[in-house]
């Protein structure tokens, strides 16, 4: 069996380079009365995921994770999570860096931005906030599914302009 290099070189590659956090915010701006209310939170969650290439075939990926949580229609604290990773991906076909940078890296960094969430949360005094898993394969399609609309929705006039 002869293995031939230049196939080697033309497989598909992914790498985790490095994973880390890129900026942390937490705010409790109504303790310690909060501490003293009886505990009825209400979390709102925002996700956010940005890539962007650093050279070729490495490209930096953040998932932005912003918790809001109130309780007795009062702010207990707002926490926003930044979870960066740098991946190496190599000969895919755009549309699959595309999908891999936009799902794939956010579900393997979501753990570890749930695990930063959930510590800075407990350190804060507050009960652990244990954020469920999120599909990001789902969210991705759905992200896409309105870009094709938006796109859809432009007309050509005959001078040429996109409305």
């Amino acid at each position: 069996m002869s293995i031939n290099p230049q196939a080697a070189n033309t497989a598909p590659q992914f790498e985790i380079q490095r994973i880390f956090v890129k900026d942390i915010s937490y705010e409790a701006p109504n303790t310690p009365q909060t501490f003293t209310e009886e505990w009825k939170p209400e979390v709102q969650l925002n996700l956010e995921t940005k890539s962007n290439r650093i050279q070729d075939n490495v490209h930096e990926v953040v998932l932005s994770v912003t918790a809001t949580v109130t309780s007795n229609k009062k702010s207990a604290f707002l926490i926003e999570v930044h979870q960066a990773g740098i991946f190496l991906i190599s000969n895919v076909p755009s549309e699959q860096l595309h999908q891999m940078l936009g799902s794939f890296c956010p579900t393997i960094l979501f753990p570890y931005v749930r695990e930063v969430i959930s510590d800075i949360v407990v350190r804060g005094g507050f009960p652990q906030l244990l954020l469920a898993p999120v599909n990001f394969d789902a969210l991705y399609a759905q992200h896409m599914q309105s870009q094709k609309k938006t796109d859809d929705a432009s007309t050509t006039t005959g001078d040429g302009r996109v409305h």
